[in-house]
């Protein structure tokens, strides 16, 4: 007779260990790449992602705030916003659907930008 293993075995029920082929986030490698994209210095005040599906595609909505800050702020935030949906993403198993600055401001010492991203899984 031949058994079959589901994956729903006591060991994965107990630790609560992911049943399937299970993604890594797209998260942790869009911020390092917007961070890159952004130039020094800066940082993610914010970062948040929550699950997101159409009837064909399943994926991730994120929210990310960016702080730019510096000497050359103000030409670094112009140039980060520029070609910003045209820009080529490198993400495992994953590819950036949109991207897109929903809100910002400046002040006398820094910039911050509201993003907003959806990022596919590529089958």
């Amino acid at each position: 007779m031949t058994s079959l293993d589901h994956g729903f075995g006591p060991a994965n029920l107990i630790r609560n260990k992911g049943i399937g082929r299970k993604r890594a986030s797209p998260l942790p490698p869009l911020l390092a790449q917007l961070l890159a994209r952004a130039g020094q210095p800066a940082i993610v005040e914010r970062a948040v992602s929550r699950p997101w599906a159409s009837a064909l595609f399943e994926g991730q909505r994120h929210m990310v705030r960016l702080r730019l800050s510096g000497d050359d702020f103000p030409e670094r935030g112009s140039a980060f916003m520029a070609g910003l949906a045209d820009a080529e993403w490198m993400l495992p198993d994953h590819f950036v659907a949109d991207i897109s600055v929903d809100d910002g401001d400046a002040d006398m010492e820094s910039v911050w930008l509201e993003l907003s991203a959806l990022t596919i899984e590529d089958w």
